[in-house]
């Protein structure tokens, strides 16, 4: 399928519970691949593993659904998906480097910016679709308990409103190749520049350094007795943080 044309509608929405939601049910009406949901607000957003999380005014807000043809992408796309969002959010504004943190995180300053939420959705042993969603902070206010690792677009570039960034990250994230398999030699060059864990020390998913993130999509990790492990999955903490 390679790099697939935005050729749904981006549909604005004002409240809702959950634009994932929404998008996959425009997947299960049959709505065409880069179609999208932004919401002014979410009262019922979710992240990675169910974790509920406030997305408040200000924010971007989005899901976008992809129709891969098979499943060949699946393992790697949360982390395409970061890499093109990435340049997209560089693209729009005036904003330092951003970095990734494997496997779903944007950081901004050494704070997180943005998470990324992919759910695929299965008809039988057929692939069906996949929901990709994306929280941006921009100009959103930060909650307290989080106040002193998040970060937000707007402090960086106060001309950064969701409004104007919604559509290129819509259309960076419906362009990414759903074709490819493994990262390619460039995909795995460019994420070791913004590979933010690199040389950190974490807790989970295996206790050790952080290292390179491969071809696959894995995460190279030193342990303790000097051996290098591969990380494939898992909630991510890091010594001293979360």
């Amino acid at each position: 399928m390679g790099a697939a044309p935005t050729v749904g509608r981006l549909t604005r929405l004002a409240q809702v519970a959950s634009t994932q939601d929404l998008v996959h049910q425009l997947g299960e009406e049959g709505a065409p691949h880069g179609s999208a949901i932004v919401a002014v607000e979410q009262v019922s957003a979710r992240g990675t593993r169910g974790r509920a999380w406030q997305a408040p005014p200000g924010g971007l807000w989005l899901s976008v659904l992809l129709r891969p043809e098979d499943a060949t992408a699946v393992d790697v796309l949360s982390l395409r998906v970061g890499l093109a969002v990435a340049r997209a959010l560089e693209a729009a504004g005036k904003v330092p480097p951003i970095g990734l943190k494997w496997p779903n995180d944007l950081i901004l300053g050494d704070r997180k910016l943005a998470g990324v939420l992919c759910e695929a959705r299965w008809r039988g042993e057929r692939l069906g679709w996949i929901t990709v969603g994306v929280g941006i902070n921009v100009a959103n206010p930060i909650p307290d308990e989080v106040r002193g690792t998040a970060a937000r677009l707007g402090d960086h570039d106060p001309q950064l409103t969701p409004d104007a960034l919604a559509e290129p990250v819509r259309t960076a994230i419906a362009g990414v190749d759903l074709a490819a398999g493994q990262l390619s030699l460039a995909e795995v060059d460019e994420f070791g520049r913004r590979n933010w864990l690199r040389g950190r020390r974490l807790l989970e998913p295996i206790v050790g350094i952080a290292g390179e993130v491969l071809a696959d999509g894995t995460l190279q990790v030193r342990a303790e007795d000097g051996n290098v492990q591969v990380a494939r999955g898992g909630t991510v903490v890091l010594e001293g943080r979360s």
